[in-house]
This record gives structure tokens, sequence and C-alpha cells, in this order.
């Protein structure tokens, strides 16, 4: 019998930060991508259901919290959305199964999560300032998952037509302490589990403030931080869907039948 990973996430210290949580505008555009998506699909959906830690932001839906073990009876749902909460799951590709085997046949998942470029500076600017003043690194910010990697969950936890794709919000603060303030209103403090238990040396702070600053500000001291937001989109099998080709045997390329260049990603900033 193989030994349990240890948990990614203090769920106790999560729930704590989102209790305090104010300024969810990432959470409000994850549920503006998510209808844009749904108008595109074109298909009314008679039984969703939306995990997240923010219900008031989803009207009109079944919202049930993001546990370990979700709340959800297999068949029961025609769509389920996972809504910017995925990043914190102690176990992922569990979750992913647990959504795929509440769906219908043909059923639609989609699933909201931050990805690895986000908060690439803070990260940066934090590892740099450890390690010249403490000689070390510890755990302070969650480890994202790559576009590339999390693709493949969707395929390992048994859904139909997998796509991940992914979009950025840049957004700009006064400072480092402007940016980790906001973090704390956003419900996306340090939560992990292997986090240090005791206060951060301030000159720690001090310092990654600084390296952000000289490395990242604008021309007028504004310093940017990048959220990546990465949407993972299948199906629950069923006969009626398109089957994919076999390796090798498509006649064109999409981008030359289109007359365009490829664009894997869409990047916004706002």
């Amino acid at each position: 019998m193989s030994p349990t990973p240890p948990l990614l996430t203090d769920r106790k210290a999560l729930a704590l930060h989102r209790a305090r949580a104010k300024a969810l505008f990432l959470q409000a555009e994850a549920v503006l991508e998510v209808q844009e998506r749904l108008i595109e699909v074109n298909r009314t959906f008679t039984a969703p259901v939306v995990v997240t830690a923010f219900p008031d932001l989803w009207q009109d839906f079944r919202c049930i919290p993001d546990e370990d073990t979700l709340a959800l009876h297999e068949g029961g749902q025609d769509l389920v959305i996972h809504a910017l909460t995925l990043h914190w799951a102690n176990d992922p590709v569990g979750q992913l199964v647990q959504c795929r085997r509440a769906l219908r046949p043909d059923g639609l998942f989609i699933g909201m999560m931050f990805g690895g470029q986000t908060l690439n500076e803070l990260r940066a600017a934090l590892a740099e300032a450890e390690s010249q003043l403490t000689g070390g690194l510890s755990p302070r910010v969650l480890p994202m998952g790559e576009i590339r990697d999390l693709g493949g969950l969707l395929h390992r936890a048994g859904f139909a037509l997998p796509v991940a794709d992914s979009f950025t919000k840049t957004v700009l603060y006064r400072d480092a302490f402007h940016l980790m303030r906001d973090l704390r209103a956003m419900g996306e403090g340090n939560a992990l589990a292997a986090r240090l238990r005791r206060p951060t040396r301030r000159d720690v702070f001090l310092r990654a403030a600084e390296i952000y600053q000289g490395r990242y500000a604008d021309a007028e001291g504004r310093i940017p931080a990048t959220f990546e937001i990465i949407c993972l989109t299948g199906w629950a099998p069923h006969d009626s869907q398109q089957k994919p080709l076999r390796p090798g045997s498509a006649a064109a390329r999409l981008a030359d039948a289109l007359n365009a260049a490829e664009t894997p990603l869409r990047d916004q900033k706002g």
C-alpha cells in the first residue's frame, strides 16, 4: 500500500482567509468568463452546479464548497463548474474525477484555476530576498500548474474532448506591500500546510519589495502583478461525440485553412 502523500493545503487556514475576503474582482472575472463560454456552447443546462468558495457571486446556480470530497452524486448534473478554487485542491485529479462522475453522458465540465505564471514577479522577488538574507527558501506561494500539464489531467480524469487554454490579467500596484494586502483581501493568502509557523523577518519583505520595485516598476513607479487563469473544459463521454482523428491523419493544418497564425493562448491585460 503506497503512503498517503502530504497535504498541500491547510483547509482551516484557507477557510479563515476566505472568510475575510473582500476583493473578489478575479472571482467576478471568472464568472464573466464562464458566462461567455456557456453562450458559445449554445445549450440549455437543466442541472448545473458550481464548486466555489464564494457562492454569492453565482446567482441562480446551486453552489457547493470545494471540499476534498465534493457534495456531488453520480450522474446528477449536466454541467459542473469548478470556479477558481481548483489550485487549492490537495488532489486535483481526484477533484476532476469526482466532477466527471457527477456528469450525465455528454455533460460539460468547466474548471477555472490560477496557472503557473500567476504572481511570477512576487515569487521571484521573495525567493531572491529570502535566499540573500537567510540562505534558504520557505513555502510562501502556492505551486501552480502549467497549462501543458493541466490539460493532461482532464484526460487522466476520463473527460472526452479535453481543452486547456488561458488568459492573463495584469494588475498594477503601488508596491509589493499593497499587492500582498490585496492577496489577503482576495482570500488567497498563504494557506500552505508546509508554510512557516513563525513570523517572517521584516527585512525579508523589505528586500523583496526593493527587488520587485527595481526590476518591474513602470515609469510611474507602479509594479505589475500577473494573474494567469487557466480554463479546463471537458465532456462526459457519449457515443454522439466527435471522435478524435488518428495522430498524423489530418489532411491540412487548421491555421493554414483559416489563413491565420497559430495563437494557442489568449493574452489579456486589465
